[in-house]
């Protein structure tokens, strides 16, 4: 039997040329991506980076606000501007672009403070993003939802363009680290037999697949799993009927704990290990809003869910959305939402 897997060309052919014209006409480009920026945007903007400082471009990385420490062993990432440190800085970059990539979000309300100088540079701007129903200020738009991230979109591009052998190591592990933490370490949304194909190809570049889940994933201070042990604890609700469960800090619970940027990440996920829990979510207190994490399992749509409550979005198994009100209020609006969806939720759990 032949197991060769090929990697099919997803991405419309007059998308790839359109964003090669313009790579190769322009000078100055500028990458941005979201706010509170995750693996797969830091990933994907630093391996788009060097591929574009290796053909001569003037580069930059800007991000709305500060991303993980365990993120920054990646090269490049003591390059990347943060707008809400040098707002000023910011814009004149964005202003003075020949080009600007958005990658990993779908329209400027993304980017916060970064949106009005996105939006008002004349720029042409090329959006490179997995999250479904994309905004309309893009001149070239590579969106592609069906895909597990934009690291593997980003790859799928540079091979499509011929550009394989450009790909060097630290642009692989950029991108495998993309692929890794927006999959949770390949446990959802990563069924495409092409992903691991992908895997496969970046493993031929160097990648060290072992060292990169260490960075990631064991690279916490020991409050991190203090301020977990009370969560889960303390913090943490079931929800029998609905199959899901709660799991919430309040910015009064997080001082208790000497944490840095990122260390919630992943708490989502926790809830997911219980029998019978295929709904999960975070509710975390942040500055002036409330943030919200969801994780499913099974057919359940959780970006449904967040759309309809939290002026939210993302995948089927994983979304995110925000509120602006109290805990309190958060909870009230999450705990009537899962009774109106209380129906899918247990046709979901029936799923052979």
């Amino acid at each position: 039997m032949n197991f060769n897997i090929s990697i099919s060309d997803i991405i419309a052919k007059n998308e790839v040329q359109q964003a090669m014209h313009l790579i190769n006409t322009s000078h100055r480009i500028v990458i941005t991506s979201h706010l509170s920026p995750d693996g797969d945007a830091i990933g994907s903007s630093l391996a788009l980076y060097h591929f574009l400082k290796n053909r001569g471009k003037d580069v930059r990385v800007i991000v709305p606000n500060a991303f993980p420490s365990f993120l920054k062993w990646m090269d490049g990432a003591d390059d990347i501007k943060i707008y809400e440190y040098h707002p000023k800085g910011g814009q004149y970059e964005l202003y003075s672009a020949d080009l600007i990539f958005s990658v990993d979000y779908n329209t400027p309300k993304r980017v916060g403070d970064m949106a009005y100088a996105l939006e008002k540079s004349r720029a042409k701007k090329i959006l490179v993003d997995h999250h479904p129903q994309p905004g309309n200020i893009f001149d070239v738009t590579i969106s592609y939802p069906e895909i597990s991230s934009t690291a593997e979109l980003l790859f799928r591009l540079l091979l499509q363009t011929g550009k394989y052998d450009e790909i060097t190591q630290p642009m692989a592990d950029c991108i495998y680290c993309g692929m890794m933490t927006d999959t949770g370490g390949f446990t959802f949304n990563s069924s495409n037999p092409e992903t691991y194909a992908i895997i496969s190809l970046l493993l031929r570049k160097g990648v060290n697949k072992d060292k990169i889940f260490s960075k990631v994933f064991h690279n916490h201070n020991a409050d991190r799993f203090r301020m977990l042990g009370f969560m889960l604890s303390q913090r943490m609700e079931i929800f029998p009927e609905q199959h899901a469960a709660l799991v919430y800090l309040s910015k009064q619970d997080q001082a208790q704990f000497a944490i840095s940027k990122g260390d919630t990440e992943g708490f989502v996920n926790y809830p997911l290990s219980i029998k019978g829990i295929i709904f999960s979510t975070f509710i975390r207190e942040d500055d002036g809003l409330i943030k919200l994490s969801f994780r499913s399992q099974k057919s359940f749509a959780c970006n449904e869910f967040a759309a309809e409550f939290f002026n939210g979005g993302g995948h089927l198994n994983a979304s995110g959305g925000e509120f602006y009100g109290t805990m309190e209020e958060t909870i009230a609006i999450f705990s009537a939402g899962l009774k109106q969806y209380e129906t899918k939720l247990k046709a979901a759990i029936n799923e052979l």
